[in-house]
C-alpha cells in the first residue's frame, strides 16, 4: 500500500517538483528525454548481483547478469528485469526511426532500444546511468 501512494504522489509531481527531486542533470535526461555524454556515467563496467532501479522511483529495471560492455560507454543490457519493468516509444528526433525505452511506473527516459544486441533476443537496451541506482543483491 505505501509503495502505491508513492507511485501516487509520482504520478501528480509538476515540473517543478521533478526538478527538486531530480536536480537538473538527471531531470534533463529522464524529462526531458537528453542523454548523457558518453563515459560520463558510473555503471557502463558490468558488475555482479546488482540490480539497477529507476532513479526517479526506485522500480527495478535491470540485472546486471544481463548486461555488457559494447565499448559505447553507456551501459548496455539484453533486456529488462520484467517486461512490464518498461515501456516503448517510437522516436524519430535523430532523422531515423528507433524506439525509446521509459520507465512504466514513472515514465521516466531511460535510453533506446536497439535490434543490434546479442542472440537469442537481438536486443541492446542502451541506457543512461544517471537514470539508475544501484541495488546490491549479494
Amino acid at each position: 500500500m505505501r509503495v502505491l501512494l508513492f507511485l501516487a504522489l509520482l504520478a501528480s509531481f509538476n515540473d517543478d517538483e521533478w526538478q527538486e527531486r531530480l536536480g537538473r542533470e538527471r531531470y534533463r535526461i529522464m524529462r526531458d528525454k537528453g542523454t548523457e555524454p558518453s563515459y560520463s556515467g558510473t555503471y557502463a563496467v558490468p558488475g555482479t548481483s546488482l540490480v539497477y532501479l529507476c532513479a526517479a522511483c526506485d522500480s527495478p529495471l535491470f540485472r546486471s547478469q544481463e548486461q555488457y560492455d559494447v565499448g559505447n560507454g553507456w551501459p548496455n543490457f539484453t533486456y529488462p528485469i520484467a517486461k512490464e519493468s518498461v515501456y516503448y516509444l517510437e522516436d524519430w528526433s535523430i532523422g531515423f526511426k528507433r524506439y525509446e525505452v521509459l520507465c512504466r511506473c514513472c515514465n521516466g527516459h531511460l535510453g533506446h532500444v536497439f535490434n543490434d544486441g546479442p542472440p537469442p533476443k537481438n536486443l541492446r537496451f542502451c541506457i543512461n546511468s544517471i537514470c539508475l541506482k544501484i541495488e546490491n543483491q549479494e
